[in-house]
């Protein structure tokens, strides 16, 4: 009882230094709330008649050769256009071609068997970064796809964007920057955001959420390291199958598809 005490005290610690340039924060806060992300989006897009049908957080898209992604945030708007919208702390999570390949994944998800090309909707991905990562002083940089030639915009639908987290300004978006640095909602300029800072940090429901996806980020973090001690022992192809589930707590189903997936 005093372990599990300790580990609750530990995460309310925590929750009070958690901003929303903290990419678990900012999925809960966002989750099923679309009023946030369009503010957000109308700010950074400078699109202030946006309108949000839907968003969606850690959106998984399965590719079943290669590498899958896990979208942080996925709207869609009134237009039909989807918005993937990223937070990144480390420079290096925030790659140019981590961009491409999110963008990529988006488009080869979108289009049903049989659809025409044409029907392929209008694509965003942003990236708010802690840092200035492409170290110009703007707050914002928006990537296009050109004619080298004449400059003019190939207008194939596909948009990048990155958002400069560090800018600040008395301005829309150096507003918006500063609120997504606060860890106190009364500090925050957008009462939008404040109000859903606030009800996660200091209501009793909304604590007792994040306590919980807290703890299941640790038992999810327990599990990924046991199917890797999993796999590494499948390599070994000495240890049966039932010997392994028994050392690293999966079921031997489990075992058998991790298998199965290494032989594919």
């Amino acid at each position: 009882m005093e372990q599990i005490n300790q580990k609750h005290q530990e995460d309310l610690q925590r929750l009070r230094g958690f901003r929303l340039l903290d990419d678990d924060f900012l999925t809960k806060c966002f989750e099923g709330d679309t009023v946030s992300i369009e503010l957000v989006l109308q700010i950074v897009l400078e699109k202030p008649d946006l309108k949000v049908l839907d968003v969606r957080t850690q959106v998984f898209v399965e590719n079943l050769l290669n590498r899958s992604v896990r979208l942080d945030i996925l709207a869609t708007d009134s237009t039909g256009a989807k918005l993937n919208v990223e937070v990144q702390r480390s420079d290096k999570g925030a790659g140019r071609k981590r961009a491409r390949y999110n963008s990529s994944m988006m488009d080869a998800n979108l289009l049903k068997k049989g659809e025409g090309f044409d029907k392929l909707p209008e694509t965003w991905v942003i990236f708010i970064t802690e840092n200035d990562v492409m170290g110009k002083g703007l707050p914002l940089y928006p990537i296009e796809r050109c004619f080298l030639g004449t400059g003019e915009r190939f207008e194939d639908g596909s948009h990048i964007l990155y958002v400069n987290g560090a800018y600040r300004g008395d301005t829309p978006i150096g507003k918006l920057m500063h609120d997504f640095s606060c860890t106190d909602a009364a500090d925050m300029y957008y009462e939008t955001l404040a109000d859903r800072v606030r009800f996660f940090k200091e209501s009793k429901e909304g604590i007792e959420i994040m306590c919980r996806a807290m703890e299941d980020m640790r038992n999810q973090t327990l599990k990924e390291g046991m199917i890797n001690v999993a796999k590494k022992m499948l390599e070994d192809g000495t240890i049966t199958l039932e010997k392994i589930a028994e050392f690293v707590g999966l079921s031997v189903d489990e075992v058998r598809k991790l298998k199965t997936d290494q032989d594919i």
